[in-house]
């Protein structure tokens, strides 16, 4: 099977590129944002089925071994997969797991509450037995969820805030959600 691909992107399409490697084009799979052109090295995960073959390239291992993870629970398969990781960075997924905060990764394409919640239960205690590019210790913070839940009822959608409140609870230690939310609300005015 092929391990890892390094070459460069000829063609971008749907969800997946086109990878000159050799003389040699392979359609690849990918949740990265490329552009065309570019000089990449994948990871390359084989999915044999059926009727096909396809290979899903990931720029680290830790995409590699999240997209492995997510496709063993049960009404997850590669495409519900890559659609999860295409929407959400791999440690805010990380997060979400680790906390137990379903809505986030239900804000993916294809994916409610009930395959949200499964990922968690069945993902979730799987966490610590692998190597991901991500502090765990700054998952179970109990700051995190209340500050999504206040600015979630201020008007904010959560894909649009969580990568932010992730990055303010992981910056301030200790703080709590009255200090968490102006400091948010700070940052959103700032970045419009």
């Amino acid at each position: 099977m092929i391990g890892k691909l390094q070459g460069f992107v000829d063609y971008i399409g749907d969800g997946f590129i086109i990878l000159m490697t050799g003389g040699v084009g392979y359609k690849v799979y990918t949740p990265e944002i490329l552009t065309s052109g570019a000089n990449v090295t994948l990871w390359i995960e084989t999915v044999v089925r059926e009727d096909s073959i396809r290979l899903f390239g990931f720029s680290t291992q830790s995409g590699q071994n999240l997209f492995n993870m997510l496709t063993t629970v049960s009404g997850v398969g590669p495409k519900v997969a890559m659609a999860i990781m295409g929407t959400i960075k791999t440690d805010t997924l990380m997060t979400a797991i680790a906390t137990g905060d379903a809505k986030t990764i239900a804000t993916a394409p294809g994916v409610g509450k009930k395959v949200a919640e499964k990922i968690i239960v069945e993902l979730k205690n799987k966490m610590g037995g692998t190597s991901f590019e991500f502090d765990m210790g700054n998952a179970s913070g109990g700051a995190l969820p209340d500050l999504l839940a206040a600015l979630e009822s201020l008007g904010y959608r959560r894909m649009d805030i969580v990568d932010m409140a992730q990055k303010l609870v992981s910056q301030n230690p200790g703080a709590d959600v009255a200090k968490l939310v102006p400091m948010a609300l700070k940052e959103i005015s700032g970045a419009k």
